[in-house]
């Protein structure tokens, strides 16, 4: 373990760490999947812990994405400091729909960064290769004192652009399949052997939602796989790492009895409005991976032209069934920490078991062979906040789940 001294990131102090301090994302863990698999008796580990150590609940940016979510744990700040708002943004001059994956939008350095110029060492995991280039922003692969890889690409790591030689072949796993439990595994499995064997300072652990986008808390395949997370959690907390297991978002149903997705088609309601095309809306949520959600979650944003009277289409919005929350970009910066510059003049949110769509012919959902469940808004907000340690924390809504490397760097200092 190295000597360190403490390190300010954005503004915010994060104290050496004496032991490894671990930050794990579980990407979709709504609260009661916890609570399920430990009630069946299937995570011991994490009831000794939540029994031993301190366990609060947390609230994740919103919108309640992945990208914006895991950014923010990794600058310890929210989308309006940091930059990355959405997996997916509208730029207005070039009038196009882009991914918001390219270090290019991130707007404040890491934590990783800044600890490994501090002298540290730093371990970033992935599940999903989407992340990985943001969470690796400005770290360097020459000194032996960073590593960062997806579980999806590991066989194609090299030490120069990863930091390390065939992630795949070093674990002595197989490359998962991206729509698989297995693809958080590999993640898990990797933290584990990078505990052991190349003990950084400081490590990130952030999986995928696929279980979570198919299965309910309390289903056989959810429990299964808290049942196996539990074996890894284990197997770090007794190596003496500090830990603290939260979540990017929660997950909620999102249909109808039936099955059926529940979805309110926003660009349909806007092009009866005002004419086709003539209003531009945009869903965060939309990424290359879209077999488990349909590019379907319940935060959109809306672009609107100048001479729209943006009060009008609010206060009709509002009147939509399924529409929860609608207000003005100014409005969601202040309330949500946006940044102005990247969302539309309108911001919506859906009710627990509803989703925005655009236009129903532009959303293929042949891929959904199970009821939809999803997040994006204010109903999966909430996330766990474990930590292996005695620690004094606020609950939700004053403890955000970007706090978890603050409070895991102080939990290692102890």
């Amino acid at each position: 373990m190295s000597k360190l001294s403490p390190v300010v990131v954005n503004d915010r102090t994060y104290a050496a760490p004496k032991t490894c301090a671990i930050s794990i994302c579980l990407d979709g863990c709504e609260p009661a999947y916890l609570e399920e698999a430990i009630s069946a008796g299937l995570m011991p580990n994490l009831k000794r812990i939540k029994e031993t150590g301190t366990d609060r609940l947390a609230h994740s940016v919103i919108p309640s994405f992945t990208n914006p979510n895991n950014l923010s744990i990794a600058t310890g700040r929210p989308p309006a400091v940091h930059g990355i708002c959405g997996n997916y943004l509208y730029d207005p001059e070039t009038k196009t729909e882009v991914m918001m994956n390219d270090v290019r939008f991130l707007r404040a350095p890491t934590i990783f960064h800044k600890f490994q110029k501090a002298g540290a060492r730093v371990a970033i995991v992935t599940a999903k290769d989407k992340l990985r280039a943001l969470l690796g922003a400005k770290l360097t692969f020459d000194t032996d004192t960073a590593i960062c890889f997806s579980a999806e690409c590991s066989d194609t790591t090299t030490v120069a652009e990863h930091g390390i030689e065939n992630g795949s072949k070093w674990t002595g796993m197989d490359v998962p399949e991206v729509y698989s439990a297995e693809l958080s595994e590999f993640v898990f499995a990797a933290g584990v052997k990078l505990l052991a064997e190349w003990k950084p300072d400081v490590m990130y652990l952030t999986t995928t939602d696929f279980i979570q986008h198919k299965h309910a808390p309390g289903a056989p395949v959810a429990n299964a796989f808290y049942e196996n997370f539990d074996r890894y959690l284990g197997q770090l907390d007794e190596m003496g790492a500090a830990i603290v297991i939260t979540g990017d978002h929660g997950m909620k149903p999102k249909h109808h009895a039936d099955g059926s997705p529940n979805v309110v088609y926003i660009q349909d309601v806007m092009d009866e409005w005002l004419g086709e095309a003539v209003a531009r809306v945009i869903l965060p949520i939309t990424d290359p991976y879209v077999v488990h959600h349909g590019a379907l979650g319940s935060f959109a944003t809306m672009y609107l032209p100048g001479d729209t009277d943006r009060q009008d289409i609010i206060d009709r919005l509002a009147k939509i069934d399924g529409i929860e929350f609608v207000c003005g970009r100014e409005e969601a910066c202040g309330r949500f920490g946006l940044p102005a510059d990247r969302i539309g003049d309108i911001v919506l949110t859906s009710g627990e078991n509803v989703t925005i769509g655009t236009s129903e012919d532009r959303h293929d959902l042949a891929a959904l062979k199970d009821p939809l469940r999803s997040h994006g808004g204010l109903h999966e907000q909430t996330v766990p906040f474990i930590v292996n340690r005695v620690l004094e924390l606020d609950g939700a809504p004053d403890l955000r789940n970007f706090d978890a490397f603050f409070y895991a760097t102080k939990a290692a200092a102890l």
